[in-house]
């Protein structure tokens, strides 16, 4: 009796062992993080490396890098405000955040997968037969008499149905892990997102800010011409000057009002990108002038190797080529055979009185293990339609690695030459406006004529524009700077496999008005 009571357990422990073994099979390649474009040691355009660089420079120690809110470091409480507004109300920070939970979503959907589905159907189903049929039934039975036959009957029902396909060779895992590495893409992209907009509202601020400035050298540059043109019709009516240089004057003065005038049209234009940055309308948004140009803070660019853990392109596109190797197994799977299990039971009854009596159960149980056997090369092509699209992701995450370190070397060259060239044209406007006060002396003693007045003028407002616009550059290279190098963000921020399946909380599922 033992020997036959062993073989039975044996068979179920072999097949259950079997079972287990196949369960824990993924076909498909493992993935292995790509190699990145080698670094170097140093940025190539850091202030560092060139000793002849004067004003700006970047933080020590070199290693240092921005986190959390990096706008601080340029000191500007009302910009600190307008960026704290902004994660809050930015719509397309909110776009990007519900494309997020979408992919969450997709990942518990992918892990329903992994379970078997119950299903239940009750039904009352009342039916007539044909009543030739009946007759032709009867005669067959040889009586030679026909009886009335049972046309009218009633079926009640109740089945509970469950099927469940065992992972086998790891479609379902591959599925799951898919959806996991898209879920980190959205992820990343979100964080890429809020921080363009971060810096789209950073550098408009600073444009606002050298648009009140530029607006403030208008409005000195009118307020002298108005005294000169002023002089020139005095000197003219005392007959001292002739006509020619009040119509000089009055032509300077009203090139200058209009000038004073047209900056307006930025200004409002970079107010109005801002109340949409912070998701109000333009018309019910305004900020309050104030003229000022500042020099960039020093800034902590860090060292290149760290450059990569700190850009959240970077991290999406490097999850992508996760996600699409991924897919490389999911298509593999197909070349297997997929084992479905199902079975049904329940109650079955003629009689609604009988319908949940224990004579009128039903089961059923069965396997199933089809396999393609041709398919005309349709699984090939698709496995190589993904090492394509897998290759494809590789050269555009090493895009991507190239594009960051161009971005930093570009913004810091920017920032550091410009940092030159303002002192270079600092020294222009100085040497302008003292060339404008010995004209004006001359003039007024009658040396020279009111044209080398008017020359030296234009001079002196050319020079101060261009300042104004290197001041203005250069404050938006710093952002853009900041932007190249990840803003605060760093890897170690991109939600693990666990969080993006974890179940979101009611506010996050709640359907806004």
């Amino acid at each position: 009796m033992k020997i036959f009571t062993r073989k039975p357990v044996n068979s179920r422990l072999f097949a259950a062992a079997l079972l287990l073994m196949l369960s824990g099979c993924v076909v498909g390649p493992k993935y292995h993080p790509p190699s990145p474009p080698a670094p170097p040691a140093v940025y190539k355009e850091s202030p560092a490396r060139f000793k002849e660089t004067e004003g700006w420079t970047v933080a020590q120690p070199a290693d240092a890098k921005l986190r959390g809110k990096w706008w601080e470091i340029f000191n500007d409480p009302e910009l600190n405000a307008l960026e704290d507004q902004l994660n809050i109300d930015n719509q397309n920070i909110k776009q990007y955040f519900e494309n997020f939970m979408e992919a969450r979503a997709v990942v518990r959907e992918a892990r329903s997968q992994y379970f078997p589905t119950l299903s239940v159907v009750p039904s009352v189903t009342h039916s007539r037969a044909s009543a030739n049929v009946g007759s032709a039934n009867a005669n067959s039975a040889g009586t030679g008499t026909t009886s009335s036959p049972q046309l009218q009957s009633t079926l009640y029902s109740l089945p509970l149905e469950a099927s469940w396909e065992p992972d086998l060779w790891g479609k379902v895992r591959n599925t799951v892990r898919q959806a996991q590495y898209a879920a980190q893409v959205s992820a990343a992209d979100l964080e890429n997102e809020r921080l363009t907009e971060q810096a789209s509202l950073a550098e408009y601020f600073f444009e606002i800010r050298g648009q009140d400035e530029l607006q403030k050298i208008y409005d000195d540059t009118v307020a002298a011409d108005q005294k000169a043109y002023e002089l020139t019709r005095a000197l003219y009516e005392a007959g001292i000057d002739d006509q020619i240089s009040v119509v000089e004057a009055e032509t300077t003065l009203q090139s200058a009002q209009a000038g004073a005038t047209n900056v307006g049209i930025a200004r409002a234009q970079y107010e109005h990108a801002i109340a949409v940055l912070l998701g109000k309308a333009a018309s019910n948004f305004s900020i309050p002038v104030k003229p000022m140009t500042i020099a960039p803070p020093s800034i902590p660019v860090g060292v290149p190797s760290e450059l990569l853990e700190r850009r959240p392109d970077v991290a999406a596109a490097e999850r992508t080529m996760a996600e699409a190797n991924a897919a490389i197994g999911i298509a593999y799977a197909a070349y297997y055979p997929n084992l479905t299990l199902s079975g049904e039971g329940g109650f079955e009854s003629s009689s609604f009185s009988h319908w949940l009596s224990w004579p009128s159960r039903f089961w059923s149980v069965g396997a199933s293990i089809p396999e393609t056997i041709f398919d005309a090369g349709l699984r090939r092509a698709t496995v190589q339609q993904y090492v394509a699209t897998y290759n494809a992701d590789l050269a555009s995450y090493r895009q991507t690695v190239l594009a960051a370190f161009q971005q930093v070397e570009d913004s810091l060259a920017e920032v550091r030459i410009l940092s030159k060239e303002i002192q270079q044209e600092q020294q222009a406007v100085n040497s302008a406006q003292t060339y404008l006060k010995l004209e004006q002396a001359r003039y007024e003693t009658g040396v020279d004529p009111y044209v080398d007045v008017l020359i030296a003028q234009t001079t002196v407002l050319a020079d101060q524009q261009i300042l104004n616009t290197l001041q203005v550059q250069q404050i938006t290279s710093a952002v853009a700077l900041v932007e190249a190098l990840g803003g605060g963000w760093d890897r170690s921020q991109l939600p693990n496999a666990q969080q993006v399946t974890q179940k979101p909380t009611k506010s996050e599922t709640t359907i806004e008005q």
